[in-house]
């Protein structure tokens, strides 16, 4: 009994072994997000039109493809 407890642990652990070794890239990058603030006023993004949205620190805290629009005029496009 005891060995049959053994090889099923053992299976186990070879398997998760196999899922924790894949490539990783199933959705497991890290990204780094900048510890800094624009001086953004609004942000617009293309699912909501032309609403001005809440401001957003940077574009690590705003969803892909939403614009920055900066207090100086300029306009930063989150990728």
């Amino acid at each position: 009994m005891a060995a049959s407890r053994f090889h099923i642990a053992c299976a186990l652990l070879l398997f998760g072994a196999v899922l924790l070794g894949q490539d990783g890239k199933a959705g497991m990058e890290a990204v780094a997000c900048p510890q800094y603030c624009l001086e953004v006023e609004y942000t617009t993004c293309p699912s909501s039109g032309s609403e001005k949205l809440p401001a957003r620190c940077n574009c690590c805290m705003a969803p892909k493809g939403c614009t920055l629009h900066l207090s100086d005029g300029t306009k930063q496009t989150c990728r």
